[in-house]
């Protein structure tokens, strides 16, 4: 199970969390390597008995950015008598943005190329951008990790004209982004945040960014091409999610 976070020593750790390994074994080989070195809090998790755990991933590791999400291998579990929090460093997750969608099935593929429009681009500190296509299941747990708000960022029916961008906060009770249609890829942002709720706490806030399409696709549609009207409402979503970004780190806390 996620939690969102544990005290050690005193200190609030949670995602984002800067701390130093201490391992307890001391003559494993894993222990020796990973003695002093300094490492990000992935996750807070709660295992059968009830006991706490991180997920850390060690700086200056070259695989931690390779495979899938948490790919074993590059992230650690480690014990809370196991790491000693860094002094005056503070989280370092604030907003998470994902982009959603299937890039095989034309307007559906929206969320994805703004969220590589996005990384050509400067990225704030404490901000993360990720492509998560139709990868619910990491989406779900991405939710988990500690992020003040995620702006998620995706192709969805509402009845507008096509191309048309619009903000939705979703129903604090249902978690429904106001009924609009954006299940093609099968991803289903409601749902996932539904299930990340289950699973443990999710971030604050969360927001969806979302374009009107120019035909609602199915599993059939086979365009690997955004519509002209999608295509032009990119560079559009991409300056409205980077004023959301200012905004959201101008009210970051001390």
């Amino acid at each position: 199970m996620v939690n969102a976070r544990a005290l050690v020593g005193g200190r609030e750790v949670t995602a984002g969390s800067r701390v130093r390994l201490r391992p307890r074994g001391g003559a494993d080989i894993f222990d020796l390597t990973l003695m002093g070195r300094t490492a990000t809090v992935e996750r807070v998790e709660e295992d059968m008995e009830g006991e706490l755990h991180l997920v850390v991933a060690v700086d200056d590791d070259p695989g931690r950015d390779l495979g899938a999400r948490n790919q074993l291998g590059h992230r650690f579990f480690v014990g809370l008598d196991e790491v000693e929090p860094l002094p005056h460093e503070r989280a370092s997750r604030t907003v998470l943005v994902a982009g959603i969608g299937n890039v095989f099935h034309g307007d559906d593929g929206f969320g994805v190329e703004v969220v590589r429009r996005l990384e050509e681009r400067r990225i704030p500190d404490g901000v993360d951008v990720t492509d998560f296509g139709i990868r619910g299941i990491d989406l779900m747990y991405a939710l988990g990790d500690g992020y003040r708000t995620v702006i998620l960022v995706d192709a969805a029916a509402r009845g507008e004209e096509p191309g048309t961008v619009s903000v939705i906060e979703p129903d604090p009770g249902s978690g429904d982004f106001g009924g609009a249609v954006i299940d093609a890829h099968g991803l289903d942002p409601a749902q996932v945040l539904r299930l990340a709720r289950d699973n443990g706490p999710v971030p604050p806030r969360v927001l969806l960014v979302a374009c009107e399409p120019a035909a609602q696709t199915t599993d059939a549609t086979w365009e690997m091409e955004l519509s002209a009207p999608v295509g032009a409402a990119v560079g559009e979503a991409v300056r409205l999610i980077e004023r959301l970004l200012a905004e959201e780190l101008a009210e970051e806390p001390a």
